[in-house]
């Protein structure tokens, strides 16, 4: 199988995973919040890391801190900055932002145009392995910042 071919596909699974996200994102912002609401998406994400044991999707240790970083700082930080929780009567509640949804459609974009530029340079399994790093990374400070942000709220209540 030619895998050059797939530019096309990741262009359409990328507009469908923020489209996704999106959809997840109304939905999630109707219902109560609770710890496991917040660990579980980076848990489950985490299983894509099985992707390495393929020798095609591996690289060298530098690149994949420095993708989790990226993740981390950069793209999570504006996440992070639009993601609040607030008490609504006995249940924690995530606030929703206008500011949220055009931050993820930024970074869809950003990461389809990044996408065709890192594509040429290194290959088709590692430019995926790299991204999956960069997403793992912006969760994973995301959701930190929200079970923080959950405990504190939390304990508030129990004063």
């Amino acid at each position: 199988m030619d895998l050059s071919s797939l530019p096309i596909t990741s262009v359409g699974a990328a507009i469908l995973g923020a489209a996704a996200i999106l959809i997840w994102r109304v939905h999630e912002s109707m219902r109560p919040v609770t710890a496991r609401s917040i660990v579980l998406p980076p848990l489950a994400m985490s299983t894509g890391f099985s992707m390495f044991a393929v020798r095609a999707f591996r690289m060298p240790w530098p690149w994949a801190v420095g993708a989790f970083l990226v993740g981390a700082v950069v793209f999570g930080y504006p996440i992070v900055a639009t993601s609040r929780l607030t008490r609504e009567g006995g249940a924690i509640m995530m606030r929703r932002s206008r500011l949220f949804i055009a931050i993820l459609l930024g970074l869809a974009a950003v990461r389809i145009a990044l996408r065709s530029y890192v594509g040429h340079i290194i290959s088709v399994e590692q430019t995926a392995g790299l991204f999956f790093i960069i997403a793992f990374g912006m969760i994973v400070r995301w959701r930190s910042a929200m079970f923080v942000e959950y405990r504190r709220l939390s304990r508030a209540e129990g004063r």
